[in-house]
């Protein structure tokens, strides 16, 4: 892209002037128009070191409320954002909806940043750009406006910028060894950063260059950048995305009505025998997981009543309490539900080493919402493949995924609801809300079957546990999570 770039003609000083003045703001009103429209705004600042990145962004927010903003300056990862996912550290700091974001720096930084130092292969540059472009197009599908600027400066005066810092004892401190070795290294520098700019140029996030040999003129290129595509998200918003091919290996299931129930049971003696036995093998387990630093992930889906609680109590009940935890989740709360529907289960992984225990998990976009009307028919058919490319980040980083259906019959359901109804210490169990699913079974089962039939990939399938006997499904939950952490090791 920056080898066929051609810049724009920079305006006289006189009509630069009058056009940065207009600019501004209509930048200030087209603020108040995302605030009330709610739409997010994610803006990405990349460029070469000196390029005045800092002070174009400065200039940029100065006429903007800052109630409804935020910067958020992302160098390269530390020893621990290492040790997360790719992405992490950017996606839970996406805005919600009618604020802006704004990155000084980003993943375009980080990724070439590592790969000139030869701290990344082709291939694994190639597989970060993968990530990179379904991370941005994640986004926008779900609603999210994605700016990304590049500002280009030419190898001698970005040596003269940096000479000029460098002299000034007190702004040195902004030139970093990366800057230097960056100028030192121009051609090859400007070589990756224009094939990258090349891979993740997307239409529904393209880059815009900025010419940055004058900082107001960057500061005009930039704002009225930001006013026209503001305009044309808000003339958009309520178009549908495409609905993506799924391109992952699946793994061919049943549908629930096919699978036997009846026989899958357990006396007391062979459960309290092959409890203690497991429960033995999934402790020494989760040691080895902390030393190799390997990270798991249980995520627990089921008919109400079906036993999710009393399988997570006897999985949780094996492990080191320093090393894991359990997520019940709800509906989100409304700073959960102003971002991406994932934001809430991105914020709640597990650190290497550790394991997360999710009590209903991202698989409520493709049920409950989809059968209550809580999203769109686009919004939950998008979110098969969403979810696919989400659960192999987490594969990617290294995690090992567990996914359990925890399944009953109809009458088995009725007779545990009525238990709780009629049982004083039971009856906190049981909500109107709980009945009114009932009563939507059929359309829940059509729902479940096909989440499992579309989400049951190679690296993250499905496992259902037959749950009329609550004993017999807790020790297969265990010893497939024993049989799938042994497999990692």
């Amino acid at each position: 892209m920056l080898q066929e770039w051609i810049k724009a003609q920079r305006p006289d000083d006189e009509q630069l002037a009058e056009r940065l003045e207009k600019a501004r703001a209509e930048l200030a009103v087209r603020q108040m128009q995302i605030k009330e429209k709610k739409l997010p705004v994610l803006v990405l600042m990349e460029g070469w070191g000196a390029a005045g990145k800092g002070s174009v962004l400065g200039k940029v927010i100065k006429n903007l409320d800052p109630r409804f903003f935020k910067v958020s300056t992302m160098s390269q990862p530390s020893d621990v954002e290492k040790r997360e996912p790719f992405l992490y550290r950017h996606f839970i700091k996406i805005p919600e909806q009618g604020k802006l974001m704004f990155f000084d720096g980003g993943w375009m930084e980080e990724i070439t940043g590592q790969y000139l130092r030869d701290k990344l292969t082709d291939k694994e540059y190639r597989q970060r750009i993968v990530s990179i472009r379904r991370f941005e197009r994640t986004l926008t599908d779900n609603g999210y406006l994605v700016m990304k600027f590049f500002f280009h400066i030419e190898e001698k005066e970005q040596s003269k910028r940096l000479k000029r810092l460098l002299d000034d004892k007190n702004a040195s401190w902004r030139v970093s060894e990366d800057d230097l070795w960056q100028n030192k290294n121009y051609k090859k520098a400007f070589k990756v950063f224009d094939r990258y700019l090349f891979d993740t140029n997307q239409s529904n996030a393209p880059w815009y260059l900025i010419d940055s040999e004058d900082r107001k003129w960057a500061e005009l290129q930039m704002t009225e950048f930001l006013v026209k595509a503001i305009d044309t998200a808000l003339v958009n918003e309520s178009h549908a995305a495409p609905i993506l091919q799924n391109t992952f290996q699946l793994k061919t299931m049943p549908k629930l009505s096919e699978i036997p129930l009846k026989g899958k049971e357990l006396t007391p003696e062979e459960y309290k025998d092959q409890l203690d036995k497991c429960q033995k093998r999934l402790r020494e387990l989760h040691n080895e997981l902390y030393l190799k630093k390997i990270p798991v992930i249980i995520a627990y889906e089921g008919w109400d009543a079906a036993g999710k609680g009393g399988n997570i109590k006897r999985v949780a009940a094996a492990l080191d309490p320093r090393g894991y935890e359990v997520h019940p989740i709800a509906s989100p709360e409304p700073h959960e539900k102003a971002r991406h529907y994932l934001w809430r289960f991105w914020t709640r992984l597990p650190k290497d080493g550790h394991i997360a225990i999710f009590d209903r998990t991202w698989y409520g976009r493709v049920m409950v919402e989809r059968l209550e009307g809580f999203c769109s028919e686009n919004d939950w058919q998008r979110a098969y493949n969403e979810i696919n490319e989400f659960e192999k980040e987490l594969k990617d980083w290294g995690a090992v995924i567990v996914k359990f259906w925890v399944h009953i019959d109809k009458d088995t359901q009725l007779a545990r609801f009525t238990d709780r109804q009629n049982t004083p210490e039971k009856q906190w169990k049981i909500t109107d809300e709980d009945w009114r699913n009932r009563e939507k079974w059929d359309l829940y089962e059509e729902a479940i079957d096909e989440m499992i039939e579309k989400t049951s990939t190679s690296f993250a399938p499905w496992h259902v546990l037959e749950s009329n006997d609550k004993k017999y499904a807790r020790i297969k939950a265990l010893k497939t999570i024993i049989k799938e952490i042994e497999k990692k090791l």
